[in-house]
């Protein structure tokens, strides 16, 4: 975070970009500094005014948020890419924001500044901007015991956040998971169920839901030897390499399931409704952001749609 009486240059903040330049300046960008995109058009009249609206204030926030511009009439593969991956621009405006590589929140049309500013507070929060009362400690350490597998006291310590907190985003998405590792499935989801509205869409939930709609896929996957073994001898068996896809990422192989979700894909986009593609984006939904198999599969499924 950029400290006060320290803020960055104004043409730091706010920059038009080209749609190639999408994943480094937005995807990998936000990682480190939310960024709200501004999807817009010259013929647009409402853009013409909320445009300037909105860097305002987000140079009003002194660095704590970036914003790029993106001209939709310059940028149709990346308006075409964005549709498939559940993200359609029906109209400008179009705002998103962007944190941790994944979008939080989008509105269209024209909004007064006080929304705007609402807008962008909530992108800082989700990034983990504000303070949280000295829970970030508590958080890493359940997070550290899931990771170990220690999963019951990483539950136990995510439900005492909670009492703290009851609306703390990880806490919540910290219980699902371990309810998940711990196989019941059934609690998992009454957990996620219980999440309080205001975070019921912040992207840790989001991501405990993505991990439970996978472990619900994956519970009766079949051997992958035998899937393996079916999709060496036809390659162009969607059904058999897609169940290979899961029974791999149920052994915890993520990295062999993107592969063949990948392989998938290119072989035939639409095969199941295009399954390949929406399975590959509950993958990295459930991954965290910066995990090297969702930035390059992003980066792979992203060369494939503009191809």
């Amino acid at each position: 975070m950029i400290e006060l009486g320290q803020a960055p240059e104004e043409s730091d903040l706010v920059k038009e970009i080209a749609q190639d330049a999408f994943m480094p300046e937005v995807v990998e960008a936000s990682m480190k500094t939310p960024i709200i995109v501004d999807f817009w058009a010259p013929w647009c009249g409402p853009c013409k005014t909320l445009g300037p609206q909105l860097e305002s204030a987000v140079k009003a926030a002194r660095g704590a948020v970036k914003m790029v511009k993106i001209n939709v009439d310059e940028a149709e593969g990346l308006v075409q890419a964005l549709a498939q991956q559940g993200l359609p621009i029906q109209s400008i405006p179009t705002i998103m924001a962007f944190v941790q590589g994944r979008p939080v929140d989008m509105f269209q049309g024209a909004k007064p500044p006080s929304e705007l500013k609402a807008f962008i507070d909530k992108a800082i929060a989700a990034a983990g901007g504000d303070s949280d009362g000295g829970l970030d400690e508590a958080i890493a350490a359940a997070e550290e015991m899931l990771e170990s597998g220690a999963v019951e006291d990483a539950i136990q310590t995510f439900a005492a956040i909670l009492e703290e907190n009851p609306t703390h985003p990880q806490a919540y998405s910290g219980m699902v998971r371990g309810t998940i590792a711990l196989g019941d499935l059934e609690q998992a989801e009454a957990v996620l169920n219980g999440a309080p509205a205001e975070i019921a869409t912040s992207a840790e939930i989001e991501a405990a839901r993505a991990q439970l709609d996978l472990a619900k896929q994956t519970a009766n996957s079949g051997p992958v030897a035998d899937l393996e073994a079916a999709v060496e001898a036809d390659p162009d068996n969607h059904q058999a390499r897609f169940d290979l896809a899961q029974g791999l990422y149920a052994k915890g192989d993520a990295q062999g399931a993107v592969d063949h979700l990948l392989e998938l894909f290119r072989r035939d986009r639409e095969w199941n409704d295009g399954a390949a593609r929406s399975q590959l984006i509950t993958i990295f939904d459930a991954l965290k952001p910066n995990d090297p198999v969702v930035l390059s599969g992003r980066r792979r499924l992203s060369s494939m749609i503009f191809a």
